[in-house]
């Protein structure tokens, strides 16, 4: 049985939350709180399984009380549960140790495999996050000159030895170039390196 405290504070989501979550076999609600300073005080008696997480709580930030959590019980998950749906926030409580995030307006059935995703250690983001952060992934890749003239090198079917006799540079070098390009850019080959510049316009 996975056993979950939730903290927030609006009465009225919590307790759809504790209906919703109790109607499930192998998870329940065994804690509830409505600031941090009652959930700290509540983990000193009863440690959960997994913490579902409001950001906005009326004594403080729940970014920063994922680190607190993740310091002093580093067995509990946390799943953030939240109406904020940027990036920097998001990127920000994973740094912090949280294990998955969830809007508020998301499915309900979102809620319950988060939490499973969560407890087998696994990073779980609801469809609107996920799409959001795979967005800014690709808005955020960057690449230097000489690497975008590779790349267009690669893309033209260019081999190594001729792309080093284009642009003056060692074999080697070049055999560098590519490697670097593949683990930068997420691709398996140079095969997809090409398929990946081309559908996402690098060059």
């Amino acid at each position: 049985m996975i056993k979950v405290h939730i903290t927030d504070d609006h009465k009225i989501l919590v307790e759809g939350l504790q209906m919703l979550i109790n109607e499930s076999k192998n998870i329940k609600v065994t804690g509830v709180s409505y600031s941090l300073e009652a959930c700290r005080k509540s983990l000193l008696f009863e440690t959960p399984d997994l913490l579902l997480l409001d950001l906005n709580l009326p004594d403080g930030s729940g970014i920063a009380f994922c680190s607190e959590v993740r310091a002093k019980y580093p067995n509990i998950k946390i799943l953030i549960l939240t109406t904020q749906n940027e990036y920097s926030v998001a990127k920000q409580v994973m740094n912090n140790g949280a294990f998955g995030y969830i809007l508020k307006n998301a499915l309900s059935e979102e809620v319950i495999t988060g939490i499973e995703t969560a407890m087998r250690g696994e990073l779980f983001l609801c469809d609107e996050i996920d799409i959001l952060m795979k967005k800014q992934k690709e808005q955020q890749i960057w690449l230097t000159f000489r690497e975008k003239e590779i790349l267009r090198l690669i893309v033209d079917g260019y081999t190594n030895q001729e792309m080093a006799d284009k642009i003056f540079l060692s074999v080697e070098t070049i055999k560098t170039y590519r490697k670097n390009l593949i683990f930068k850019l997420g691709a398996k080959n140079s095969m997809i390196l090409v398929k990946m510049a081309m559908e996402n316009r690098w060059i």
